[in-house]
């Protein structure tokens, strides 16, 4: 109650006297306003300053915790390097080597300029550099659109993630784990490591391998002729969610041994509970045999496939040529087997062929209603797919930005890669076939497609990346490791 009797007395002195009215002419609201800002006449000058100035300082002084993080990370990561180069034949180290200091001193340089400024080299070529539209107008790909516009999209979402896939094992240790086997793309420099088990075990055991076996094997077929064995950016290839554990690199000895020894290949199948079951006849078994002798044979193609001492790819067009030996391997071990096992397969009665067929391991998870989810597959085959098509062409303008000469050869790439999509659909992965001749047939036909891919982008990819400077070529051909080193 108080209060109210203090403030009373003001209008009462306004309405007696006049004229003292200016000097109560400043209210106390108005009062403390001026009193405030006496503090600090120029602060609104100041403040911005500060405000432009204080994230500068705050970031490029870095706390001691902070600094001791980096230090263990830069120790790590030169560890991984040592030991990469201890792989690598002595031919390419010194190559390597100078790649893994320029690394080192552009981590150097960007960790003394704030964050947020940008600098050449490694920061130029990584991820989601600009959201801007590409120089001919059209507007990037969006990470969830790249996602579905793969082969494999149907197989990615709804937690249908392969754990085996992420561990990339072999097929038989996945078999071991109780897992189904995945697509293995890459073993160091050899792409499709297993292909020779993988062949002769899918046309006998198809029910061991991943639904989306072959859509996979499309997608990283295209993913290894401009990402290499790094593969494009997560984000754009897989679901939200989930990681992929940083395979091991193998070592070199390792890999050699693979491809001399390319695996068991068609020797694994149970010949005895073939001859037994089925109910063979002298003249079935000789014809069996065949078969057999056909699958050993082709494993000298393998062998000759396998790059050799000091040859690993490291640059787009001489990676997609490794592939497209690696793959003409595979499809003549299919054509070399395919008619042995059709001359036998025709030899057989029709209840010997029924007993044939269900020769092969019985998986329990087989999904329900296989027609409809076949009918989707192949309906999902034929949308557009973005993340193969476009996507590589926007980061290889990222990168090596080039002239508005090399744009014409940027374009070509695209159709040409556009046009290597559509051969791959054409030969749409959308079925499992019967019989084992008929997935010999199969496998043929989409092998046959991945050459003829390979051959479609092959010169459009040697005519552009020769017409780039030394320097633009090392950005094409880093695309992927950097992209992998941001993750």
């Amino acid at each position: 109650m108080r209060p109210p009797a203090v403030h009373a007395p003001p209008p009462a002195v306004r309405s007696v006297a006049p004229r003292p009215a200016p000097v109560v002419r400043a209210p106390q609201p108005r009062f403390q306003r001026p009193a405030m800002m006496a503090r600090s006449p120029q602060a609104p000058h100041i403040n911005r300053t500060v405000r432009r100035q204080q994230p500068a300082r705050q970031m490029a002084r870095p706390s001691a915790t902070t600094t001791r993080q980096v230090q263990r990370q830069e120790r790590a990561r030169r560890q991984q390097e040592n030991r990469a180069l201890r792989r690598l034949p002595a031919a390419q180290r010194a190559v390597r080597r100078q790649e893994f200091q320029r690394a080192r001193e552009q981590r150097a340089q960007q960790r003394l300029r704030p964050q947020g400024t940008p600098i050449q080299g490694q920061a130029a070529i990584r991820p989601n550099v600009t959201s801007a539209p590409r120089r001919n107008g059209q507007p990037r790909i969006a990470a969830q659109a790249a996602r579905q516009g793969r082969f494999a999209a149907p197989f990615m979402g709804g937690g249908n993630i392969r754990p085996v896939r992420a561990a990339y094992v072999a097929p038989r240790r996945a078999w071991h784990r109780g897992l189904r086997a995945a697509f293995v793309p890459w073993y160091g420099p050899v792409f499709w490591p297993y292909a020779y088990s993988d062949i002769f075990d899918y046309t006998f055991w198809p029910d061991g391998y991943d639904h989306g076996y072959w859509a996979y094997a499309y997608d990283d077929f295209l993913d290894g002729v401009f990402w290499g064995e790094e593969g494009p950016p997560e984000e754009y290839a897989y679901a939200p969610g989930v990681e992929r554990p940083a395979p091991t690199a193998p070592r070199y000895a390792t890999v050699q041994e693979l491809c001399r020894d390319p695996g068991t290949g068609i020797t694994a199948w149970p010949f005895a509970d073939i001859e037994k079951k089925v109910g063979l006849n002298n003249d079935q078994i000789h014809l069996l045999a065949a078969v057999k002798k056909a699958g050993q044979d082709a494993s000298a193609a393998f062998k000759a496939s396998c790059p050799p001492n000091d040859a690993f790819p490291l640059t787009p067009v001489g990676r997609v040529e490794a592939m497209t030996l690696r793959l003409q391997a595979t499809l003549q071990a299919v054509q070399t087997v395919r008619p042995p096992l059709a001359t036998f397969y025709d030899a057989l009665s029709d209840e010997q062929k029924e007993r044939f067929n269900e020769l092969g391991p019985k998986d329990a998870r087989k999904p329900v209603n296989d027609e409809a989810k076949q009918a989707q597959d192949a309906q999902s085959c034929k949308q557009p797919k973005e993340g193969l098509s476009n996507l590589p062409i926007e980061k290889i303008e990222d990168a090596v930005k080039p002239t508005d000469a090399q744009m014409a050869g940027l374009n070509s790439l695209q159709d040409a890669t556009t046009r290597a999509v559509a051969i791959l659909q054409a030969a749409c992965p959308d079925e499992i076939p019967l019989t084992p001749p008929g997935r010999l047939e199969m496998m043929e036909k989409r092998l046959t497609a991945m050459i003829d891919a390979a051959n479609t982008v092959k010169p459009a990819l040697a005519s552009f990346y020769g017409s780039l400077t030394n320097e633009q070529k090392a950005r094409f051909n880093r695309i992927g490791r950097i992209l992998a080193q941001s993750k």
